[in-house]
């Protein structure tokens, strides 16, 4: 058995200093085996030496040497970074341009791709920004909830160059848990929304989410701080158990859920998402009979547009811009230092930012 596994890794070795560079799956498929068996293989030569390893690919040691002792490190002048992200508009528009400016100020190129949230689009961009020559990659994989599950996304792992997850996490045991990320903490930020509203002395919130890979960490948090708090417990939106059919049906039955439970359970506070939904809301709320913030207090998860609203809304604003520059700064420190080793998982924190729809400008002309 020992002979076997000597030829099994001289045979890799051959192949791998052939390349230069090979992904890990078509290593397992050249030598016949499997992919925990081949990357136990590789474990073993990388620990020798003998070969590294950077993200879902086995690189040849020799074929880009670190700088030795007292020498300057690589510059990033001329590298070019892909970014696959689901659109540019809306909450990606920021975070492309945090990217852009960090890779553009080191004197590197950014390459984007955009997967409009379409199945195995994502894969195919990437797979057209690798065979153009990209050094490193951003990505935001097409997760639906913004983690990935068990039976997905297990090839951003073999992506052969070095990859940043961006707004989106892979837990623990999954292939793409060992990949840098940067993401915004949605449910930080829920919870904080919770927290203020609660310091206003509203006893019981509601939540009204849109589907998307934001949804839920926001829901883990909200109900947390609820939990922790000790609020009052508001009844579930029906939109929870029953998704909607279209934008319009989201509308309509979230303000018909709203307007009941204003009505009927005591509820005085609600946290939107997003703010472009709660925009939508306030008005007719109030058309309803339903003052904002009088009756209900109304905190916007995104501030995108909640400033624009002729009510303006308080809002959660994920730090989008930060979060592209951070991923961008964390991939070029690896393609310049080559840094092998420890990997970084970012979580950056959302700022609340206070307006009149949450009641809190009235609160403390009170207090005067």
């Amino acid at each position: 058995m020992r002979v076997h596994v000597d030829q099994r890794h001289e045979q890799l070795l051959e192949l791998v200093r052939q390349r230069g560079s090979v992904r890990v799956a078509e290593l397992a498929e050249a030598l016949g085996v499997s992919a925990v068996t081949l990357r136990r293989d590789v474990e073993a030569l990388a620990s020798q030496g003998r070969v590294r390893r950077m993200h879902g690919a086995v690189i040849w040691p020799g074929d880009r040497p670190a700088p030795a002792a007292g020498r300057a490190p690589r510059s990033a002048d001329g590298l070019v970074v892909g970014m696959v992200v689901p659109t540019t508009h809306y909450y990606y528009a920021d975070v492309v341009r945090g990217a852009r400016e960090a890779v553009e100020a080191q004197g590197a190129r950014l390459a984007i791709g955009i997967s409009q949230y379409l199945p195995d689009e994502d894969a195919a961009q990437v797979e057209r920004l690798v065979s153009a020559g990209i050094d490193g990659l951003l990505l935001t994989p097409n997760w639906e909830t913004g983690a990935a599950l068990d039976d997905e996304g297990g090839w951003v792992a073999d992506v052969p160059v070095p990859t940043v997850l961006v707004e989106r996490w892979a837990p623990p045991g999954h292939p793409a848990d060992a990949l840098d990320r940067v993401r915004s903490d949605h449910g930080h930020g829920a919870a904080d929304a919770v927290r203020h509203l609660a310091s206003l002395g509203h006893r019981k919130v509601a939540l009204a989410i849109q589907e998307s890979p934001t949804g839920r960490d926001l829901r883990l948090g909200f109900e947390s701080a609820v939990a922790t708090l000790g609020l009052d417990r508001a009844p579930a939106s029906p939109l929870d158990s029953e998704p909607s059919a279209g934008e319009a049906d989201r509308f309509d039955r979230t303000l018909d859920y709203l307007c009941e439970v204003v009505e009927q359970d005591g509820v005085t506070a609600v946290l939107v998402h997003s703010d472009a939904d709660a925009i939508v809301l306030v008005p007719r709320l109030q058309a309803r009979g339903v003052r904002v913030p009088e009756d209900l207090a109304v905190v916007a998860y995104l501030d995108e547009v909640a400033s624009l609203s002729d009510l303006p809304l308080t809002a959660v604003a994920p730090a989008t811009r930060a979060v592209g520059a951070k991923a961008a700064e964390i991939l070029l420190a690896g393609l310049v230092e080559e840094r092998a080793g420890a990997r970084q998982h970012t979580d950056l924190l959302p700022e609340l930012r206070v307006r009149a729809s949450c009641g809190a400008e009235q609160s403390e002309q009170s207090e005067r």
